[in-house]
């Protein structure tokens, strides 16, 4: 039986809806994601996910033009 976490990340630069959809979109493709929120009025990214790898996280973020915050 797996347990679901959920963790939270800034995100810096989102400005837009699409800026949402495309780190939403990139985090929810990871392993071990359920499911990821991303909201630019607050910079938060909210993922939630059996097996999360910040890492991983992170890099997906990077990959589509953010920056997640230490």
């Amino acid at each position: 039986m797996s347990t679901t976490s959920e963790r939270t990340y800034t995100v810096e630069g989102m400005t837009c809806g699409h800026c949402e959809l495309s780190v939403r979109e990139a985090v929810e493709e990871l392993a071990g994601v359920e499911s990821a929120q991303a909201d630019r009025k607050t910079g938060r990214l909210s993922v939630a996910g059996a097996a999360i790898d910040d890492v991983a996280v992170r890099e997906a973020v990077e990959a589509t033009g953010y920056r997640v915050a230490a």
